[in-house]
């Protein structure tokens, strides 16, 4: 019986995960829950499951879960210490990372340092603190498993496999729902539009990535650090079916492919399960359904964030946690309807064309780095809008 911690249960990543747990009632225990806003789903969910701690990212929204929740037995805490307990708790074996955002990097360091494995969600936990965290996962001996489809399919990808034998990792990504739409036509883009995913079912700021191809980008920094590959081995190829996950190419030539259904409970099911496998619950992949699989490189011009993603590792140091950061205020001012869709990557890069590189050496300077970028962001957001 493993015992989970979920961070970010309310979320895509969260409820698909409780959709194993469910499942599986033999294998898996949900010790903690932590979520953002949704306090109804929350208040449900600590019905189902009865987790002992239930953690609500702001202290003002603990009276009304505590009000949802009355008669259950649960502790429910509030807060940035709310969560970091949560992630913490003495039972938990395996935190689930997948509170969306830099909100989920101290939870996230707090359970490494209190030695327990991470199943990781959260991309901007490696794209803002990458050497941080690692440095941390090496020190504290604790196991990460990727959850993200693209990097699960690496590492299932890598298995049996020496590392020093792997010539590039190759991303794949669907184009989201502009990948035949004429730039000049992207100006018009609508919030709907933009939240209109041909292939997989997210979380509305993860959507809005895919559909500007900074998803892609995080992935890329992800990578680097997950997988410890210099930048220049690792390939972003459109993948419009959404079958071929990611692959491997080694150095005679061949090239290792996971597929599957376009469904993430089974990246999280091999997270949890590892080294086992288990049920997941999505339909088996049929190839005789198909019509074809292609592949082709991105246009870096169309879709300008990619290209700001690679451009800020090059940089390196703190500039990775200031285009996170810029990143999350501009889509966040699109979906709110005060920029337009095109202005989401020149927020960005008019962020780190304001901001000198410096390093970092903690998760402290990685917080400042990222809140001068959300200021500066918020700052040139306002601007577009006046």
């Amino acid at each position: 019986m493993k015992k989970l911690s979920i961070l970010g249960s309310t979320g895509s990543i969260g409820v698909s995960t409780l959709e194993i747990v469910a499942a599986h009632p033999d294998r898996f225990q949900v010790i903690a829950l932590t979520a953002g806003k949704n306090l109804e789903l929350l208040a449900s969910q600590i019905r189902q499951f009865s987790p002992r701690i239930a953690a609500v990212a702001s202290e003002a929204d603990v009276p009304r879960l505590k009000e949802l929740c009355d008669g259950l037995k649960v502790e429910i805490l509030g807060g940035v210490q709310g969560l970091v307990t949560a992630a913490t708790a003495d039972e938990t074996e395996m935190v689930v990372a997948a509170i969306v955002g830099a909100a989920g990097l101290v939870p996230t360091a707090a359970a490494i340092r209190a030695g327990k494995d991470i199943a990781l969600a959260n991309k901007e936990t490696l794209v803002t603190a990458g050497h941080i965290f690692m440095e941390m996962v090496d020190a504290e001996g604790v196991k990460l498993y990727p959850v993200d489809s693209e990097h699960s399919a690496v590492f299932q990808s890598m298995e049996g496999h020496r590392r020093q034998d792997i010539s590039r990792i190759i991303l794949t990504a669907s184009g989201g729902p502009f990948l035949n739409t004429a730039m000049e036509q992207l100006a018009g883009v609508t919030v709907h539009d933009a939240l209109n995913h041909p292939n997989w079912s997210m979380g509305r700021k993860i959507t809005i990535d895919s559909a500007t191809m900074m998803n892609k980008g995080l992935e890329v920094i992800e990578a680097h650090w997950l997988f410890n590959t210099p930048m220049e081995k690792i390939a972003v190829n459109i993948h419009p079916q959404s079958i071929i996950h990611s692959m491997v190419e080694y150095v005679d030539g061949c090239v290792m492919a996971q597929l599957g259904m376009p469904d993430m409970k089974a990246p999280i099911a091999y997270a949890l399960s590892y080294p086992e496998r288990i049920t997941s619950g999505i339909k088996p992949l049929d190839l005789t359904e198909l019509n074809g699989l292609t592949f082709f490189k991105p246009d870096l011009e169309k879709f300008r964030c990619l290209a700001l993603a690679y451009q800020s590792i090059t940089a390196g140091q703190s500039m990775p946690a200031v285009m996170n950061a810029a990143n999350e205020i501009a889509v966040e001012a699109f979906l709110d309807g005060r920029i337009p869709f095109m202005q989401i990557s020149r927020v960005i890069e008019s962020t780190m064309q304001a901001h000198p590189a410096h390093k970092i050496s903690s998760i402290e300077e990685v917080l400042e780095a990222d809140t001068w970028g959300r200021r500066t962001a918020a700052s040139i957001c306002r601007g577009l809008t006046n």
